[in-house]
C-alpha cells in the first residue's frame, strides 16, 4: 500500500533529520578538534580503547585532518551513502570498543550517551535520501 506524505509531514521529517545530523556533527566535530588541540589525549584513547600504542602527534593530526574532511562532508550532505555510512561505522566502533565501561555502568554513565547517538547515525543512514535540508545538491 502506498501512502502519500503531506507537505507538512515532509517538512517535519526534513527538520528532524537535519537536527539529528547537526547533533551528530557537533559531537564528531569536538572529537575531531580534540585531535588537534590535545593529540596526547588521542594517543591515550587509541591505546586504551583500541589497543593501538605508539601513536604520535603527527598521527593524531593526520587522522584529525581526514576526520575533519569527513565530518564537514557529512554535515554538508555530500556523498551521503559514503559519508553517513562512515560516520555510522566510526561511531559504532567507538561505542562498541567501550564495552568495559558498560560493564561498570553506574561509574561510567556518560558512555551510555553513545547508544542514542549511534541510533541517530543509523536513522540518518537509512533515511539519507530524505535528509535534504541544508545539504549540497
Amino acid at each position: 500500500m502506498t501512502q502519500t506524505i503531506t507537505a507538512d509531514t515532509q517538512n517535519r521529517l526534513q527538520w528532524s533529520l537535519f537536527s539529528l545530523r547537526l547533533g551528530v556533527f557537533v559531537v564528531m566535530l569536538m572529537w575531531t578538534l580534540d585531535k588537534f588541540v590535545n593529540p596526547g589525549h588521542s594517543a591515550r584513547i587509541f591505546e586504551h580503547f583500541y589497543g593501538i600504542s605508539g601513536s604520535t602527534d603527527i598521527v593524531a593530526y593526520v587522522l584529525g585532518a581526514l576526520q575533519l574532511i569527513l565530518v564537514l562532508a557529512f554535515m554538508a550532505g555530500v556523498k551521503k551513502r559514503v559519508t553517513y555510512g562512515l560516520i555510522f561505522l566510526m561511531h559504532g566502533a567507538s561505542t562498541l570498543s567501550s564495552y568495559a565501561q558498560y560493564i561498570d555502568g553506574f561509574n561510567n554513565l556518560l558512555f551510555f550517551a553513545a547508544w542514542p547517538m549511534w541510533a541517530a547515525c543509523f536513522a540518518l543512514y537509512l533515511l539519507r535520501e530524505q535528509d535534504v535540508k541544508f545539504t549540497v545538491k
